[in-house]
């Protein structure tokens, strides 16, 4: 066996992707690779909805509990993971079903991304001094490269970091660098893409009652350990369902409005989802989670 059979489901959060994929899994035997965000980190159960060890029925699991909270990752992380769960699928002789909400890492698997040059630690220190003054150093870089730096907003330093690195390491405008070093796909070929399609209006219900069913799970107390383990510093603790119990511990929300702020934030976040799905990725099966079962199993 030198290939196997791999595809991706996708669809927004509370959309039915986690109970699909491991029927799924089961009916190919397959392996499950999880792209998302929040489910890598270990400890981060309940607020992530990742699946729990009786609901993964005994189905290997990729991609879940990979780091810790205070462990960072990129893009590069999902694509040695792919690597990593294809090449033992394949010495296995299994299957391999790719799911998660975070579509832009399989965008990324699919397109591939530029190989970045090594950063010297002249360059690091000549970056980080250009970024004490932030907005100069914005405005100096849109100048050099307004096609570029369009894509990059005026406060996010990472990516600012990254375009001057680049610069000072290279003397090549990031424009300049990824046409001479374009991206090379990271994904093995013949993957089939199916895509979760849900009545807002109905997907909203989904969302407030898995905020509800995460609170009675122990939402705040896993948040309070979280906490007190690694701090407020980590970017996973600003994500979704992490931030606005924060803000319930110091006292801004009480439960109820707790309970409205996740769900109406996860609704926000779950159209963004569809809104990327829908623009982002071509020959895509699309159905209701009923739908793309029969076609599936």
């Amino acid at each position: 066996m030198n290939s196997l059979r791999q595809l991706a489901l996708i669809g927004p959060t509370a959309s039915g992707k986690t109970a699909l994929s491991i029927k799924t899994a089961e009916a190919l035997d397959a392996y499950i690779l999880s792209i998302d965000s929040l489910s890598i980190y270990k400890d981060i159960n309940i607020v992530s909805a990742k699946p729990t060890l009786k609901e993964r029925q005994g189905i290997e699991h990729f991609g879940i509990d990979y780091i810790s909270p205070d462990e960072d990752f990129n893009v590069t992380t999902f694509i040695q993971l792919y690597h990593d769960t294809y090449k033992k699928a394949l010495a296995d002789r299994k299957n391999l079903v790719i799911v998660g909400g975070t579509s832009f890492y399989l965008k990324m698997l699919m397109e591939g991304i530029s190989e970045l040059p090594k950063i010297s630690e002249e360059t690091s220190i000549k970056s980080k001094e250009a970024l004490r003054d932030l907005s100069g150093t914005y405005t100096w870089l849109c100048r050099m490269d307004t096609d570029y730096m369009q894509k990059i907003a005026a406060n996010d330093p990472y990516r600012i970091e990254k375009a001057l690195n680049i610069y000072f390491e290279t003397g090549l405008t990031p424009t300049a660098y990824f046409r001479e070093f374009p991206p090379r796909p990271a994904m093995n070929p013949g993957l089939s893409l199916y895509q979760i399609e849900v009545d807002r209006k109905v997907l909203r219900e989904r969302i407030a009652r898995r905020t509800k069913m995460m609170l009675e799970e122990g939402l705040i107390d896993e948040i309070c350990m979280l906490e007190r383990k690694y701090t407020r510093t980590p970017r996973c603790m600003k994500a979704i369902g992490i931030k606005e119990t924060l803000a319930y511990l110091d006292g801004i929300y009480d439960k109820t409005m707790l309970q409205e702020k996740i769900t109406t934030n996860t609704a926000r976040l779950a159209k963004r989802q569809t809104t990327f799905n829908h623009s982002q990725f071509d020959t895509v099966i699309k159905g209701s989670v009923s739908e793309l079962e029969k076609l599936l199993l």
